[in-house]
């Protein structure tokens, strides 16, 4: 049976895009139309949709939008529209990643502010009470850019690309404070983006733009998370830029994937579930410039790339048994940068 996915789309606003778009998925034909705008805002570069979906929220990753730096903006969603609720500083220039704890809190990373936001959500969705954790502090050599952050059991876990780390957090009374490991180190250089865990947070796995590698880490007894496995992202023999962006699990968790830009691939591992370690599978082109963020479809036999500097979204067909990938054709599409499914 044919259904009908929405996709948001984030963008960068500097050429033709205007905000956050809708766009219709056919999870039959991988065939994407009905392109509509919802939403002028100036680069919304990411973007999050609450569990229940009644609410999406939105950076402005600018500079601009007041004396400290960016923005984000809270949306009702109904019958697929969006009406803007509310928008709030974030403390930090350059907000380039939002997450959602439940329907409780929600946090932004500032990456050129080297700190994040926390703030808490009222009943109605509005943006509330804002915590800022400065991250700049905790380096004098190095220079902070906070880039992602997760919410989970074991905490809120922050992955901070200049500082070669995942800061972790755990609640104290009203506020976020370091927990028990403050720090999941990472090699020099090596620059954490992105991050997923495994279905039971057993294991982690990061992506480091700067380094192009991925490492791999195990939970202990005590809940600290240790490396035993780093991989390269790139083939051998690439001698281009090379700067990773995202990276994904499959729901059976048996296949991660990470998108490189530069070489312009998505490289697809194979997981051992037991062990936690990944064995390379495959490189494949995204028929485009630049992948940045990309996702699954709810089906989960397809896989969507945002090609930011080629103004494409690529559409590929992925093959649930082996995890292998299939191009089927990409739409144009300008300066796509984040890919959020409403079903997920």
């Amino acid at each position: 049976m044919t259904k009908n996915y929405t996709l948001f789309v984030g963008t960068y606003t500097a050429g033709a895009s205007e905000g956050i778009y809708k766009v219709s998925f056919d999870s039959n034909t991988g065939q994407l139309d009905s392109t509509l705008l919802l939403a002028n805002l100036p680069n919304p570069s990411f973007l999050a949709v609450s569990s229940d979906h009644r609410f999406l929220y939105a950076v402005q990753e600018t500079a601009d939008f007041d004396s400290l730096g960016g923005g984000v903006t809270a949306f009702s969603l109904q019958d697929g529209v969006l009406e803007e609720l509310n928008s709030m500083g974030t403390g930090g220039a350059h907000p380039c990643h939002v997450a959602l704890s439940g329907e409780d809190q929600l946090a932004i990373s500032n990456y050129t502010g080297g700190n994040l936001s926390v703030f808490d959500l009222e009943g109605d969705g509005r943006l509330g009470k804002r915590q800022l954790i400065d991250h700049k502090i905790l380096d004098s050599v190095k220079t902070s850019h906070v880039h992602k952050t997760h919410f989970n059991e074991g905490g809120l876990f922050v992955s901070d690309l200049g500082l070669d780390g995942i800061k972790r957090y755990t609640m104290k009374g009203e506020d976020w404070e370091p927990a028990h490991q403050a720090s999941i180190e990472l090699a020099d250089g090596a620059g954490p983006r992105h991050f997923v865990f495994s279905e039971a947070e057993k294991f982690l796995y990061a992506i480091n733009e700067l380094n192009a590698t991925i490492t791999v880490f195990e939970q202990d007894d005590e809940g600290s998370y240790n490396p035993i496995q780093t991989e390269s992202t790139i083939a051998a023999d690439w001698e281009g830029a090379k700067s990773c962006a995202d990276i994904h699990l499959s729901a059976d968790g048996r296949f991660l994937y990470g998108s490189n830009r530069g070489e312009n691939t998505i490289v697809t591992f194979s997981v051992d579930k037991a062990t936690g370690k990944i064995k390379f599978l495959e490189r494949t082109s995204v028929q485009g410039d630049w992948p940045r963020n990309f996702t699954i479809d709810p089906s989960g036999n397809f896989l969507l790339v945002a090609n930011e500097r080629s103004n494409s979204i690529s559409v590929f067909k992925r093959v649930s048994e082996n995890g292998t990938l299939e191009f089927l054709h990409k739409i144009d599409f300008p300066s796509p940068v984040c890919l959020v499914f409403l079903d997920n």
